[in-house]
């Protein structure tokens, strides 16, 4: 019934009316699509954690500072990437911070521990990212340091999911059917980045970057493989599937026996960024350029791997 009034008969509830108000002051439009002149393949590339835009509400509710906020953004992600609509493909970026709202989440994986009412049935409040507090919206920032003072009321997540998460998801669609008609087949290069940190999984320092395609799943391997032999040709350390096999972007995305292919490319924030100040490094303008000859690499060689029509590829 909540859901039914929320989303259908416009009805929010005091808090719900707030962070509409604020989502429409502070995040409209909600993310940017640099279209290219010309598609000239089957590419799509999204940075969908890139988001730096913290309403003052939000800012104002949490128990953080701004600058431990920014640890699960990927800071410059999309200013990385975007030689990419210069050569023939669309990127797709968000404007509101991960920390806000991931998309990179089922619609509702929603945190109980987070939610203050009782959460509807189609909920998922079991999924590991929920328990460890990432659900759609997220509960804490990196591993443990919890974002606010005070639980949310659900229509105020509903509110962020409809005029977010939504919008968002179904742009994306677009894209991707765009070049589906375009080229028969496309390709979603989902961006990231990573701290340098070393983790218990790795066991040691971070690679350069992190290629994942849920273990062969979304992503035709021959691509992948591809892309990562591409990077260690540059001198990069590359590994896939570990410790990111790709989210629930990759997987709802990558269908390649539908012609639809995924595959998450995290890039080590040590390569290009200062972490204590989230400023530019020096290395950022050789990184971006050698994450434009990938791109032009994969250009080239997409009518091959993939078989993609000549035609529809000139």
């Amino acid at each position: 019934m909540i859901r039914h009034w929320i989303e259908k008969a416009g009805w929010l509830p005091g808090m719900g009316l707030r962070e509409a108000a604020n989502i429409e002051a502070e995040l409209t439009p909600p993310f940017t699509v640099q279209q290219p002149r010309h598609l000239t393949g089957p590419f799509v590339f999204n940075s969908p954690h890139s988001g730096r835009v913290y309403p003052k509400t939000f800012l104002e509710a949490s128990r953080l500072d701004a600058l431990t906020l920014r640890k699960s953004e990927d800071v410059f992600v999309e200013e990385l990437f975007v030689p990419v609509v210069g050569l023939g493909a669309p990127l797709m970026h968000a404007h509101f911070p991960r920390a806000y709202l991931d998309v990179n989440r089922e619609p509702y994986e929603l945190d109980p521990a987070l939610i203050a009412d009782s959460l509807p049935r189609y909920a998922n409040t079991q999924s590991v990212r929920v328990v460890g507090g990432l659900g759609t919206i997220a509960r804490v920032v990196t591993e443990s340091e919890e974002i606010y003072r005070e639980p949310l009321s659900l229509a105020q997540a509903l509110v962020r999911i409809n005029r977010l998460y939504k919008p968002y998801h179904a742009a994306l669609q677009d894209l991707m059917e765009q070049c589906s008609k375009a080229f028969g087949l496309s390709v979603l290069i989902d961006c990231h980045s990573m701290p340098s940190n070393p983790t218990s999984d790795l066991g040691g320092p971070r690679p350069d970057f992190v290629l994942g395609d849920r273990f062969g799943t979304s992503c035709d391997p021959e691509l992948t493989r591809f892309v990562a032999q591409r990077l260690k040709s540059m001198g990069y350390v590359v590994t896939l599937n570990k410790p990111y096999a790709g989210g629930f972007i990759t997987e709802h995305y990558g269908r390649p026996v539908d012609g639809l292919h995924a595959l998450q490319i995290e890039v080590n924030r040590a390569l290009y960024l200062n972490e204590e100040t989230f400023e530019k490094r020096a290395g950022f303008d050789a990184l971006q350029a050698d994450l434009e000859r990938l791109a032009r690499a994969m250009f080239a060689i997409a009518p091959v791997l993939l078989n993609v029509p000549r035609a529809a590829a000139e």
